[in-house]
């Protein structure tokens, strides 16, 4: 499973443009910016239009703009408990989670979600000075059942350093810079690591 993520910035139509251009490569897109409802309507609406598939497009935390798109999936940070009421009152909604301990991963899976993202595994520019998880919290966190996703420094270096056991990666800038090609090369990388 490959998950892009969004930088944290306003989206413009060249960001759709990139997005549909790695499209085929990616499994989901997750949205999360600091664009106001309306101004992310708009965006995954034109986005959508593009015939990016609704399917991949996973929004962070906004509710709101999951109902206005009729979405089928949201994200939602560690410590936001909302994802026991999504998956209990709509269980149609695909649900995922970011986590950093192995007892939220626990609890993801307790609470039916479809998959967590779990960081971060490597040395990252966007967690200065904060140390990566440790071979035993990355092992702790993959023994239960749910997808887990590794999320964090993660590029075509690292990715052959992956401890075994995750079910895909995500990222900001290795979805976000690379073309086409790279992402091939990666996609062949992960598939010698599965």
């Amino acid at each position: 499973m490959f998950v892009a993520i969004t930088a944290d910035k306003y989206l413009a139509r060249k960001d759709i443009m990139h997005y549909l251009a790695i499209e085929a490569h990616i499994d989901y897109l997750i949205v999360r910016t600091p664009m106001s409802s309306d101004e992310l309507v708009d965006w995954i609406n034109m986005l959508l239009q593009y015939q990016f598939p609704k399917e991949k497009v996973i929004i962070h935390e906004n509710i709101d703009v999951l109902n206005r798109c009729a979405l089928t999936a949201i994200h939602f940070k560690e410590y936001n408990n909302q994802d026991l009421f999504f998956k209990q009152r709509f269980p149609h909604i695909q649900v995922s989670k970011s986590t950093h301990h192995s007892r939220m991963v626990a609890e993801a899976a307790q609470r039916g979600l479809d998959f967590v993202l779990f960081s971060h595994i490597f040395e990252t520019k966007s967690k200065p000075g904060i140390a990566p998880r440790t071979t035993d919290e990355i092992n702790a966190a993959l023994q239960y059942d749910i997808p887990v996703v590794a999320l964090g420094g993660i590029n075509h270096r690292t990715i052959a350093q992956l401890p075994n056991g995750f079910d895909g990666i995500a990222g900001i800038s290795l979805f976000e810079k690379d073309n086409v090609a790279h992402l091939d090369q990666l996609k062949e990388v992960w598939h010698a690591y599965v």
